[in-house]
């Protein structure tokens, strides 16, 4: 039985949401609502992060075991038909690899880790990742100031969004905790350092990518997008960071619906 925490809203064709390395499910804000008026919206935590325990053995906190445990959870939810599902950085990597594994309806993949180079692992995403996990680390009282005051959230979470200022100071302070508190972060963070995705989705994908994306640099987007070819389509979103899901909400559910519209399309999807 699985142990990966969830949420559920609305009701139609499923829809699996999958959040970033550090993130929990909140990270999504308003796009389960705003997908849940025509979907059965399903947001999870990865094991490790959020209200999920950590992986028992002998899963763990690799990539390939988190798609092996999300096909489990998804299996354990008994759905009428294959879900779609949408993955934001590692999140979107792990809804790349269930194409590939052709166990979903469709995917989307917001700013996806797989495409980056060493460079840009280690001058831009790895520094800056570190830096988040160690700034949870302060005094609480510092926390809590830098959640309440909007030009402080934006100092300090600028490498995720454009405008960390929207954040409510509940969200950002609970985001903030969730990620010092996530056990699975630095087990996820070194298994993640190797990889790159450079399979084929076997059914109808679509990529998006934060314009101002400062954590997973815009230009991997070109490098997903001639690695997949046309079949893939790449699109940038404007004023978006690394998580769009607060900077854009309204791109993020076009994306999705055009992706599932594809996928309901018998002669797009056997392609």
């Amino acid at each position: 039985m699985s142990t990966i925490s969830y949420s559920r809203k609305g009701s139609g064709q499923p829809v699996v949401l999958i959040h970033g390395i550090g993130h929990r499910r909140q990270a999504w804000q308003r796009v389960p609502d705003m997908l849940a008026q025509r979907y059965d919206v399903i947001a999870i935590d990865l094991p490790g992060f959020g209200e999920s325990p950590m992986p028992q053995k002998p899963a763990n906190t690799s990539v390939r075991s988190y798609v092996e445990q999300v096909e489990d959870f998804i299996r354990s939810l008994d759905l009428p038909t294959r879900p779609h599902v949408v993955g934001n950085s590692l999140g979107g990597m792990i809804a790349l690899e269930l194409a590939t594994r052709d166990q979903v309806a469709s995917a989307v993949a917001l700013s996806p880790a797989g495409f980056w180079n060493a460079l840009e692992l280690w001058g831009v995403t790895g520094p800056n990742l570190i830096a988040l996990k160690a700034s949870t680390y302060a005094p609480g009282p510092v926390l809590k100031l830098f959640a309440d005051k909007p030009a402080l959230r934006k100092l300090s979470m600028r490498s995720l969004y454009v405008h960390p200022e929207w954040l409510s100071p509940e969200d950002a302070l609970g985001d903030t905790l969730n990620l010092r508190n996530s056990k699975g972060f630095w087990p996820t963070f070194f298994r993640a350092i190797p990889l790159q995705y450079n399979a084929t989705p076997k059914v109808p994908t679509a990529i998006g990518w934060g314009e101002k994306d400062r954590l997973l640099l815009p230009r991997q987007a070109r490098r997903a997008q001639e690695r997949l070819g046309a079949p893939v389509p790449v699109r940038m979103l404007p004023g978006c960071g690394h998580v769009p899901m607060l900077d854009d909400p309204q791109a993020v559910v076009d994306l999705v619906e055009e992706t599932i519209a594809r996928a309901e399309t018998p002669a797009v999807a056997a392609v």
